[in-house]
């Protein structure tokens, strides 16, 4: 196998060790191929592609990160034919969340849920999607 290089906080790879121990992996490389066979595997569910959409995104960040927010409402405005809705909200004493709901193709809402993932800062990044023509009496079964 290829040996790489990956930088993180201490913080994370702690929590990756102990991860690690507490599941029985073989210790933080298998725990970090795992993870990123999943997340390469998220968007590859078949029954979902050619099919529209809709995505719940959540994001939750330090409202004392005055850019996560910033790139957020960047985000919605780029994307302003896939956000159908967005709401933010104050949680706690230091946090925001952002809730955005969205219809599109599996291609558009994976590339959306991608540019939050690679902003700086965001604490978490949770998402669910969900074929529209399963609500009708026409709907695929899943």
């Amino acid at each position: 196998m290829t040996v790489v290089s990956v930088s993180m906080p201490d913080e994370l790879l702690e929590r990756i060790d102990e991860f690690s121990d507490d599941h029985g992996y073989t210790g933080r490389s298998e725990v970090v191929r795992e993870a990123a066979r999943n997340l390469l595997g998220e968007f590859e569910d078949k029954r979902l592609e050619d099919r529209e959409l809709m995505g719940v995104v959540t994001v939750l960040f330090d409202f004392e990160t005055t850019n996560v927010e910033e790139r957020m409402m960047h985000l919605r405005h780029e994307h302003e034919g896939l956000v159908a809705s967005n709401f933010h909200n104050h949680v706690g004493n230091h946090y925001c969340m952002e809730l955005f709901v969205l219809e599109g193709t599996l291609e558009e809402i994976s590339s959306f849920v991608g540019k939050i993932r690679a902003t700086k800062n965001t604490l978490t990044v949770d998402y669910s999607v969900i074929p529209v023509d399963s609500f009708g009496p026409l709907a695929e079964p899943s």
